[in-house]
């Protein structure tokens, strides 16, 4: 399944992408409990520290067991003496420059609308549409997607999101 969870006023200004691998078909060892084994699971951090985390499964050295480990990258902390323009500061020196190569050209914000608004009216003609939602400001969102995602087992993750 995919699932997006997009908001305004969220607990942190947060883009990821997170990628929770299936299991593998059959365990390798035969002494690791079902338990033990975590899902692999790639975080693409977009925004607002770009970086990219990766959770595995690994064989411990010498033994039949797994251990789950990290492998982590973000230009912040790698790149220290470096300053890093944040997303705005960037958007607004090329629009200086006239380099409108990272803006939205018209025929995208179309294209966009082209898309939702048959979503947007559907929604909105539909008596057995579920309720629009709403969530207090500074929380991860609606309760609702928290039970969406239970009911499958699942939950959401904020991988690359850091305390401020």
């Amino acid at each position: 399944p995919f699932y997006l969870q997009s908001g305004k006023a969220l607990a942190q200004k947060n883009s990821e992408i997170i990628i929770e691998f299936k299991r593998p078909p059959h365990l390798m060892f035969d002494d690791i409990e079902d338990d033990d084994f975590t899902a692999n699971i790639l975080s693409i951090c977009i925004q607002p520290d770009e970086g990219i985390h990766l959770k595995l499964e690994a064989k411990v050295p010498d033994s039949h067991k797994t251990q789950s480990v990290d492998m982590e990258f973000h230009y912040r902390s790698s790149f220290k003496e470096s300053r890093l323009p944040d997303a705005y500061e960037r958007l607004l020196l090329d629009a200086v420059r006239g380099d409108a190569s990272l803006f939205t050209r018209a025929d995208g914000i179309e294209g966009a609308w082209k898309l939702m608004d048959p979503i947007i009216t559907g929604w909105e003609n539909d008596a057995d549409a579920p309720p629009m939602v709403s969530y207090m400001p500074r929380s991860w969102g609606p309760i609702e997607a928290e039970r969406l995602l239970s009911r499958s087992g699942r939950m959401w993750r904020h991988a690359c999101s850091h305390p401020d």
